[in-house]
C-alpha cells in the first residue's frame, strides 16, 4: 500500500475539484501535470507504482493519512456520485451504513426503493433494512403512501444514511 508521503511526491489533490494531477513522469505517455486515472464502473481509478487505487480512497489517504479498513470502514460518496471525489463530498463510515446508503437496485419495478408489488395481496408492500434484517411496513393501496412511509422509515432508521 502507497503512503501519505509517497502520494503526494506522485501526484497533486486539489480537494475543491477532487481531481488528482501528475507531479511526475512515469511513462512516456504521462505528462507532469496531467488529470490522473480513468473512469472503470463510475469510479475513478488511478495507478500508482504500478497498483490500481479508487480516487476516493487516495483522496483521504492525501487529506487524513489514513486507509480505510474494510469491512470495519469504507470511504462514501455522500451525494452518491462515485465521481465526485472533492473531499466534502467523503466520509469514512462502517460498511453497514454503507448498505443502508446505497441507491435503489436496477431491477426495482415500483421506482421507489424498498418499495415492490405484491401479486397475490394485489398491494405494494413497504420493507426498510435495520441491522441487516429487513422489517415489514406494511401493504398499502397507493404507491405514494407507501414511498411516505418508506421514506419516513429511513430518516428515523437511517438518520444521515437515508437515501430514497
Amino acid at each position: 500500500m502507497i503512503t501519505q508521503e509517497e502520494l503526494k511526491k506522485q501526484l497533486h489533490y486539489n480537494e475543491e475539484t477532487g481531481i488528482f494531477t501528475r507531479l511526475i513522469s512515469n511513462h512516456h505517455s504521462v505528462k507532469i501535470g496531467d488529470k490522473a486515472g480513468s473512469l472503470d464502473h463510475d469510479y475513478w481509478k488511478i495507478v500508482v507504482n504500478k497498483k490500481q487505487y479508487y480516487a476516493h480512497r487516495l483522496a483521504w489517504l492525501y487529506v487524513y493519512g489514513e486507509w480505510s479498513n474494510f469491512p470495519e470502514s469504507v470511504i462514501d460518496h455522500i451525494d452518491g456520485n462515485k465521481q465526485n471525489n472533492k473531499i466534502i463530498n467523503l466520509r469514512k463510515i462502517t460498511h453497514q451504513e454503507n448498505i443502508l446508503n446505497q441507491k435503489k437496485r436496477i431491477n426495482n419495478t415500483s421506482g421507489v426503493k424498498g418499495i415492490s408489488w405484491h401479486k397475490r395481496s394485489k398491494n405494494w408492500q413497504a420493507r426498510v433494512m435495520i441491522n441487516g434484517a429487513s422489517k415489514y411496513l406494511g401493504g398499502f393501496d397507493n404507491l405514494e403512501f407507501a414511498e411516505l412511509v418508506v421514506m419516513e422509515a429511513r430518516r428515523k432508521y437511517h438518520g444521515e444514511f437515508a437515501r430514497n
